[in-house]
């Protein structure tokens, strides 16, 4: 699956860094560059290496710092003009649907992406793709807008919520 289809990722709860749904346990978050060995293909619905083949990509992985082996999501961004164009986006196998372990990792990798556009000089700004039936959820949970037709973005004012949301400490 490439990008063609949209960004089609559950924005469960915006919480503090990641939440553990039985314990209510709170955990912080960090990101660093993901290699193609460490992604299990059964582990993930996309095929996440037409993302890091991409030399205009960077792929990212999200792990609880009192785990770092283990990838609790997915981000893969790229650099467009003014600013960050999320790919992909993707929650672990075990944090989808009824029976998931962690809320608010699909927040937290939009909120990252934020994070990165203001440290890149973009004001926040971010866009992507969202499958059409998605786009009013996005406008709600991220308070994302629409560019053009499925392409939406967040503004800094929304992308500065986002951050305040999963990095407080930081």
């Amino acid at each position: 699956m490439g990008r063609k289809k949209g960004i089609d990722i559950e924005i469960d709860k915006l919480t503090n860094s990641i939440v553990n749904v039985i314990s209510g346990e709170v955990f912080e978050t960090e990101f660093n560059l993901v290699s193609k060995k460490e992604i299990k293909k059964s582990d993930w619905l996309f095929d996440w290496s037409f993302e890091l083949k991409d030399k205009n990509s960077k792929v990212f992985k999200m792990t609880t710092t009192e785990n770092k082996g283990i990838i609790q999501g997915l981000l893969s961004y790229s650099i467009e003009e003014n600013f960050v164009f999320v790919n992909l986006v993707e929650n672990a196998k075990f944090n989808r649907g009824k029976e998931k372990l962690y809320e608010g990792v699909g927040g937290n990798l939009f909120a990252y992406s934020c994070k990165l556009s203001y440290e890149l000089g973009f004001g926040g700004f971010v866009s992507f793709k969202a499958k059409t039936a998605l786009i009013e959820y996005y406008k709600k949970s991220l308070g994302a807008e629409i560019a053009l037709g499925q392409r939406m973005y967040i503004d800094g004012s929304a992308s500065q919520k986002l951050i305040n949301q999963y990095f407080k400490n930081k």
